[in-house]
Formats: C-alpha cells, sequence, structure tokens
C-alpha cells in the first residue's frame, strides 16, 4: 500500500477528540436543531434524533474515521490506499472527491450563514435593540437585501476560517479547537443557567422531553434521521481527514462516543437555553429557521442584561460555526499539500480564494441576482440541495456500503479494535441498518416518500 509521506497527527487523544467535536459541533447543533425541534413536535424529534444519532451517526462516524486512519492520506488518497490494500478498484476515490468537493461548496453558503452570525455579533456588541417582532423581520430582511454588508461578514468569516487552516494541523486547527470549543462550552452552560434564571425552563424541558406519541410523525421520524446525519459532519471528507492524522494507539469506538455524546449535548444544552427564553418571553418555538436571528434577538433586547448575554449567545454560535468551517476547508489543503507539494499556506488560498468567490455569488443570490435561478432555486438553495440532499447522502451511503462490503470483514477488524460481540453488533448495523437509513432520508428528501406524510 502506497502511503504518503510522514504527515502530522494530533498530540494526543484528547486533540483528536476536540476538533472532531468541533467538526460535527457548527450551525447544524443549534441553529438547525433548535428550529428542527420546535417545528416538529419537539420531544418527537429529540427521541428520534437520539436513537438514529446512535444507530446511525455513531456506526458511520466510525466507519469514516477507519478509513481515514487506515488510509493514511487525504480524502481521495485514503480511498485510493484502502482499495489498493482490499484488492478494490481505484474508482472508490471518487467517493473522496464527492465529499472533497461537497466540502468546499458547503463552505462556500456556510460561510454566509455564518456572516449572518458576525454581523448579529456586532449589533449585539454594539447594543442595537430590537423592539417588535415586525422590527426583528425587517433587521434580517435589510441584511439579505445587503449585498456589501453580506459580502464583508462572509469575507471575515472566509479569512477566519482559512487563516487557522494555514497554520497547520496541530499550531492551527488543534490550537484553534483547544480554545474555542472549550470556551464554546463555557458559554452554553452560562446560557442555558441564565434561561433557567430569567425564563421558563420547566416548558422547555416540558417541550423538548416529554415524549407525545401522538407527534410522532413520518415526517418527524425522517427530519429526525436526516439531521442526525447531517449534524455529525458525516459524509463531506472532513471527518476523513481528521481520522488520517490518528495515531495506531487511539480506540477509534471509545473516541467516536465521547464525540457523539458531546455534539449530542450541544444540541440539547442548546434547545434548553433557547426554548427556555422563547417561552420565558411567550414567543412560539415553531418559529422556523428565523428562530435564532428573528426571535431571539427579541427576547435579548427585553430581558434583563440582554446585551451582554446577546454577545454572549452569537459568539457561541460564531465559535461552534468556525470549528466547523475549519474541518470544511482541510480536506482539499491537504489534497493539494500531499498529491501537489504546495506549501500548506498557499494550498489554504488556492482553497479559500475559489470558494470565497463563489459565497460572494451566494451572497448576491439573496438580493442583486435573484431573478437568476439554476432549476427554480437561487444559488444559495441550489447549492444546498445539491450537497446536503444529494451528495452528503450519496458519500454517506457508499462509506457505509464500503467498510461493511468492501474492505473485508478482516482488515476493517483488524483497525476497529472491537470485542467481537461489539464488534459484530456495530458491523451488522452499518451494513444493514446505516445503509436503510440513509436511503429513505436520501429517498424522501428527493420527494419520493412524500405519500408517507
Amino acid at each position: 500500500m502506497s502511503h504518503t509521506a510522514t504527515r502530522s497527527t494530533w498530540s494526543n487523544r484528547w486533540a483528536f477528540i476536540l476538533v472532531t467535536i468541533g467538526s460535527a459541533v457548527g450551525l447544524g447543533n443549534i441553529w438547525k436543531f433548535s428550529y428542527l425541534a420546535g417545528s416538529n413536535g419537539g420531544s418527537a424529534f429529540v427521541l428520534v434524533y437520539l436513537l438514529c444519532v446512535a444507530g446511525i451517526g455513531l456506526p458511520l462516524l466510525m466507519a469514516e474515521i477507519l478509513i481515514g486512519r487506515r488510509g493514511h492520506g487525504n480524502p481521495v488518497t485514503a480511498m485510493l490506499n484502502t482499495a489498493e490494500e482490499t484488492h478494490n478498484s481505484p474508482w472508490w476515490a471518487f467517493l473522496g472527491w464527492i465529499g472533497t468537493i461537497g466540502a468546499l461548496l458547503i463552505l462556500s453558503y456556510y460561510s454566509v450563514v455564518a456572516g449572518w452570525i458576525v454581523d448579529y455579533l456586532w449589533q449585539a456588541f454594539t447594543g442595537v435593540r430590537v423592539e417588535t417582532a415586525a422590527a426583528a423581520e425587517a433587521g434580517f430582511a435589510a441584511l439579505v437585501q445587503n449585498p456589501v454588508r453580506l459580502g464583508l461578514c462572509h469575507t471575515i468569516f472566509m479569512v477566519l476560517s482559512v487563516g487557522v487552516v494555514a497554520r497547520g494541523v496541530v499550531s492551527g486547527i488543534e490550537s484553534a479547537n483547544k480554545i474555542m470549543l472549550p470556551a464554546l462550552f463555557l458559554i452554553l452552560i452560562v446560557l442555558t443557567l441564565y434561561g433557567a434564571v430569567v425564563g421558563d425552563m420547566s416548558q422547555a424541558l416540558h417541550f423538548l422531553f416529554d415524549f407525545k406519541a401522538e407527534a410522532l410523525t413520518s415526517g418527524v421520524v425522517i427530519a429526525g434521521m436526516g439531521h442526525a446525519f447531517f449534524s455529525l459532519s458525516l459524509g463531506m471528507g472532513a471527518i476523513m481527514a481528521y481520522g488520517s492524522y490518528l495515531d495506531r494507539q487511539t480506540n477509534i469506538g471509545s473516541t467516536c462516543l465521547w464525540v457523539v455524546v458531546a455534539n449530542t449535548l450541544v444540541g440539547l444544552l442548546s434547545g434548553m437555553a433557547i426554548f427556555s427564553l422563547t417561552f420565558g418571553y411567550d414567543m412560539l418555538p415553531s418559529s422556523g429557521p428565523g428562530l435564532i436571528l428573528q426571535t431571539l434577538p427579541l427576547v435579548f433586547s427585553h430581558m434583563p442584561g440582554g446585551q451582554v448575554f446577546a454577545v454572549f449567545f452569537f459568539l457561541f454560535v460564531l465559535f461552534a460555526a468556525w470549528t466547523s468551517s475549519i474541518s470544511l476547508v482541510e480536506p482539499f489543503v491537504s489534497w493539494l499539500t500531499e498529491r501537489c507539494g504546495i506549501h500548506r499556506v498557499k494550498a489554504a488560498l488556492l482553497t479559500g480564494v475559489p470558494v470565497w468567490l463563489l459565497g460572494l455569488g451566494v451572497c448576491l443570490s439573496f438580493n442583486d441576482w435573484s431573478d437568476y435561478t439554476i432549476l427554480g432555486r437561487n444559488l444559495f438553495d441550489a447549492l444546498d440541495h445539491l450537497t446536503s440532499r444529494l451528495m452528503m447522502p450519496l458519500s454517506g451511503l457508499a462509506i457505509a456500503i464500503y467498510v461493511g462490503w468492501k474492505m473485508g470483514r478482516a482488515v476493517v477488524g483488524d483497525e476497529i479494535k472491537l470485542e467481537r460481540g461489539a464488534f459484530a453488533l456495530w458491523f451488522t448495523v452499518l451494513r444493514f441498518v446505516v445503509p436503510i437509513g440513509i436511503a429513505l432520508v436520501f429517498c424522501y428528501e428527493l420527494g419520493w416518500l412524500k405519500w408517507l406524510e
């Protein structure tokens, strides 16, 4: 097997856990989890989500890390190396390209959404108040209708993301996560405690955890399954790239368990903090994607110490977005440095500039270019549809098939190092449950299972 030259490795197991949590914990855990829970029956969605994180997310996370470490390279090289070792077709490298290119496409619009957070953080810091729901809605509309403002915030976020990756695996990615992840958790705990004091935590807990069978519809099940898959950054090459820097002594199973627990905890604590404030100030939990950008600014403007906690909240969301975006840059940067021999700083620029330019197009798709569509969708929606509904599910499905059916039980067992019973359970779930679950989400997202509703 033709491994690449000596590569960086994480300082220790906990460093890897931190950076992987950082990759997984992003806008999906805070922004998307909250509005999906609010729009899909609260506790029913949470229950399905938790079950699917354990039954789909965890097995697939382990499989993706396994490929990265076994292949000892960027996603494309890792697929080539493992395919060579297990006598599979080199065409499996295409799977690495799907994840790597998908990550860059995701970053182009993810950076724009994160730019909204940059703008709202600045507004919170400067004391901008939102007195009415109409003002909150008008404030967000003013942001997305201003291409210069959007472009500036998108640019700031891209510089932050590319700058960290340019510094290297340990000096950049690992060091940044060691600072931001503890800060993120500390801010989240403070926000949750504050929500318990000034908000309605009992109603938030009731909404999130008091299960009601009648709320469990097929749509809620699919939404929970889909978010369990997407919230762990699976199928986009990031986890595979991070896994390639993992030493051989680290146990993949227990490490992934820590990642899944921390990732889930962030989602649940975020929900508790957000919904305690939402209910405490008589706002609707089902306000959709506008929950944290329209509902919460209104809440912060009317609560004691609101400006301080608005700053804390948007800083928390920014850190989460930042740690995730770093992992989206790394797969292609590692390919450029390993396969093309390009210095990391130059590779980061060669990766970041085209993504930044595409992101400027996404900014314009909300305003000046809103009349230009791709198959009926503006550029933002088209990229989101292509990546989250097509590329990521297909990549995840292919990873499950590759590890479960193509690599061979002996090679997989040698890398995963689980006890016999635990390995048999994980391997069976990966081969049968995970592909079926992903296929159901994929078909539903394409509108092929609407009859289930």
